[in-house]
């Protein structure tokens, strides 16, 4: 049963990929590069080919990049795992523009994506926004997986790594590949996991991408995603001449019996575990994005920091309980436009300094003629009165009379004591 869901998925990813040229393989391709030895023996033992084609999922919360590969049966097998260097943002969607967050969903990289000439040394565009994106209103552009270890809503990785990343694509495409599927996820859509998010505003818009998540974990192909009613939908052939509108109804369509009884027996086992999870004291569930507003006061911080003015080092984080949290250090981004407005500013600064310099200045100019203006205040000297002759000869007078009156004294005392 499993072959034949396998070979109907084939099936279906054949319906939805696009022809590219020669000519745009070739131009994109690091020709220098190539898979080490290690994965080559590898990719023999589990029955791949070089040239076979591959797919990609990404996990957030477990910070994880998986290069997935076909067989010579028609499934895929996991063939590489690299842990993410950075991502920006929190678990949850990208919205808007400027919101700094790392796409979630199901896009499709072509050749013409490849970038091999990119500022970040290798880099492919995923495809945001795509149909679902679009039908809701989501904006955003140039969002990659790249090198240099640095994102503002990227997936990063290092050199190494996205060289690999880029052969796998490359030996892909050469053989026929047309387009590679990435799966980008939260977490990984357990049941344990479910339970520790059900209670987050994302958990509907992750419950719609769990269905192809769970689609590839039975058939281990790719699953066929259409959009329709705004909302994605996995492995449906509409009836007839109908076709997938992204924002109107869905159309009548079909699903091979075997996907569908086998699906049915994965979701039975799957609510007997997310129940028995959400009994259970789980691990606590990571900073979510809050949707829209959060994205709208992100986007205005993205705004302010690209015009060079300074803002808090971290974006601003809308809390779900509508507080918004802002760090209090300050910063100005080093770029052409940063440093263009701090050069204004310590211009102006330098102005404004020596303006209040030329002002005190004057003041101190002004406070020293007025002291130079007061008029001056002398105090003429009392001229001493010369003594007259009577008092010059009383006073030379005084000490003759002085000495006679002690020995008149002096004799009274030796009479009384008969001396």
């Amino acid at each position: 049963m499993i072959a034949n869901i396998a070979r109907a998925g084939l099936l279906i990813a054949a319906l939805a990929v696009a022809g590219c040229s020669e000519s745009s393989i070739n131009d994109f391709s690091p020709k220098n590069k190539g898979l080490p030895e290690k994965i080559l023996t590898e990719m023999k033992a589990k029955g791949m080919t070089r040239a076979s084609p591959i797919m990609a999922r990404v996990f957030k919360e477990e910070g994880k990049v998986e290069i997935w590969k076909q067989k010579t049966n028609g499934r895929y097998d996991i063939i590489a795992a690299y842990d993410i260097c950075k991502w920006s943002g929190k678990l949850g969607p990208k919205f808007v523009e400027g919101d700094r967050q790392a796409p979630e969903g199901f896009y499709s990289v072509r050749p013409s994506q490849m970038n091999p000439n990119s500022s970040y040394h290798l880099s492919f565009n995923i495809g945001y926004p795509n149909t679902y994106d679009r039908a809701n209103g989501r904006t955003g552009s140039n969002l990659m997986v790249h090198g240099a270890c640095s994102s503002s809503g990227c997936y990063s990785m290092t050199d190494a790594q996205i060289e690999e990343i880029y052969a796998f694509g490359r030996d892909a495409f050469q053989g026929g590949q047309t387009e590679f599927q990435i799966q980008a996820f939260p977490f990984r859509m357990t049941a344990a996991n479910m339970a520790r998010y059900r209670n987050d505003p994302n958990y509907q818009f992750w419950a719609m991408l769990k269905e192809g998540y769970d689609h590839f974990e039975i058939t281990k192909v790719p699953p066929k995603v259409d959009v329709c009613e705004k909302r994605y939908v996995f492995n449906r052939i509409p009836e007839g001449t109908a076709a997938f509108n992204a924002t109107g109804a869905c159309p009548a369509f079909t699903q091979p019996e075997g996907l569908q009884s086998a699906y049915q027996a994965y979701q039975t086992k799957y609510e007997a575990a997310f129940a028995s999870a959400s009994k259970s004291s789980a691990e606590a569930p990571k900073p979510t994005f809050a949707g829209i507003k959060e994205a709208a006061i992100v986007s205005e911080w993205t705004k302010k920091r690209a015009r060079g003015e300074r803002v808090p080092i971290e974006p601003p984080s809308l809390n779900h309980d509508g507080t918004v949290t802002v760090t209090e250090r300050m910063g100005r981004i080093d770029s052409p436009e940063g440093r263009r407005m701090a050069a204004l500013e310590a211009e102006q600064a330098a102005k404004k300094k020596a303006a209040e310099e030329k002002a005190a200045a004057v003041a101190a100019a002004k406070a020293a003629k007025a002291a130079a203006q007061l008029p001056v205040v002398t105090t003429a000297a009392v001229p001493t009165p010369s003594p007259t002759a009577a008092e010059t000869q009383a006073a030379e007078a005084a000490p003759a009379e002085q000495v006679a009156a002690g020995s008149a004294l002096k004799k009274r005392l030796l009479g009384l004591f008969g001396s």
